[in-house]
């Protein structure tokens, strides 16, 4: 993707961050997102209309929202609506960053759980693997459905990956869209890779953050930590007003709950 496409990759990263904040929902935009490319693969028109860049904005994520409404999540339609939204250098563009999404956000799932370390490790010797068997690298191109090869793949990794392994493995190889399993593999592995390079910030708020809050709160923390950030933000109202951090075992609390706290022990005491 190049120009106006990346940038507009870049936009629906942001958001598909502030809506899966967790393993669970995480994985089922994930899933979803994977539905909705296979869909558009399918139906060119359709994937050729939401891409126009000469169409309104509005009238298409309007198509969007009536085609799945009601059929998927309210985040992942409204992912799915804000990249109809967006500009396109080519409706294939379009349909590559709906299946990046959906790999970043099973990735995303291995992160909440904890499990983002083995998910890239399952990914590259799941790739050493293909190379050195060409009958499994068959099985996987020919002509088997999509359940066979899933059947396969679970026999095989069912029992020595995680869940989240499992699943990425499974959306991405079985619908590799026209590519190698090494290349759908590399993909992956390369989105897991960064993904792993970012921090976690558990974030507290009473009120919600605006846009403007969460990137400047977000540029604070790059900037203090050296580290790409990733924000997960809870709206908690025993926080009352302020904003708590958690990255890691550090702990930075500017939140009233906690002042009122201190003052009460310090009156107690």
């Amino acid at each position: 993707m190049r120009g106006a496409s990346r940038a507009s990759y870049a936009e629906l990263k942001d958001a598909l961050d502030a809506v899966a904040t967790g393993p669970r929902n995480s994985e089922q935009i994930g899933d979803q997102l994977f539905a909705v490319v296979a869909l558009l693969d399918s139906e060119h028109g359709l994937r050729r209309a939401l891409a126009d860049g000469t169409k309104p904005a509005d009238e298409k994520s309007g198509v969007v929202r009536q085609l799945l409404n009601g059929k998927v999540s309210t985040a992942t339609e409204g992912l799915v609506a804000d990249a109809a939204a967006a500009r396109w250098a080519t409706s294939g563009d379009f349909a590559d960053a709906l299946e990046e999404l959906a790999i970043e956000s099973l990735t995303l799932a291995a992160q909440h759980g904890g499990t983002l370390d083995d998910l890239e490790d399952d990914l590259f010797r799941f790739g050493r693997l293909v190379a050195a068997q060409p009958g499994l690298r068959l099985a996987l191109t020919g002509p088997t459905s999509p359940d066979a090869k899933a059947s396969l793949l679970d026999s095989l990794l069912g029992s020595k990956v995680s869940g989240p392994s499992l699943r990425l493995l499974t959306q991405v190889l079985t619908h590799p869209r026209g590519r190698s399993p090494q290349a759908v593999l590399d993909l992956a592995a390369g989105i897991a890779a960064r993904r792993r390079e970012q921090l976690i910030a558990v974030v507290r708020v009473a009120i919600e953050l605006s846009d403007t809050q969460r990137q400047r709160l977000l540029a604070t923390l790059t900037e203090a930590y050296g580290h790409g950030i990733h924000l997960n933000v809870v709206h908690d109202p025993a926080v009352l007003g302020g904003v708590s951090v958690q990255i890691g075992d550090e702990l930075i609390d500017g939140t009233a709950a906690s002042r009122l706290a201190e003052v009460r022990r310090k009156l107690a005491g």
